[in-house]
């Protein structure tokens, strides 16, 4: 929950579904809801770009952590920097990559 404060410090919008107690809800339905919503989706697990990319959609956008280092003093700075720097891609719809030292952004929908 540091990194949400944190986030909501800088101005964000930022909801973590415990909550709200949904901290149980299903993958899709987490989707369903944040596209609902306009929300974007943060999360480390790396099923949501499995998701989306089978859905074919244009959203909603997720922000997939796959870092080794997964403290709040590690993921916040890393997050503002994305979140800054990758804005227009969100707002459109797109899937972010953060990784130790990168990111890359999909844009949704995915077509194979």
């Amino acid at each position: 929950m540091t990194t949400v404060r944190a986030l909501r410090a800088q101005g964000h919008e930022v909801v973590h579904l415990r909550e709200q107690g949904l901290q149980r809800l299903s993958d899709p339905a987490i989707l369903a809801k944040a596209r609902a919503e306009s929300s974007v989706v943060i999360t480390f697990d790396l099923d949501f770009g499995d998701l989306l990319a089978a859905g074919a959609d244009d959203g909603p956008s997720t922000i997939i952590c796959r870092l080794a280092n997964e403290t709040p003093a590690f993921v916040t700075p890393l997050l503002e920097q994305v979140l800054e720097e990758c804005e227009p891609d969100i707002a459109h719809g797109a899937i972010v990559i953060v990784e130790d030292s990168r990111y890359r952004v999909r844009r949704l929908p995915i077509v194979r």
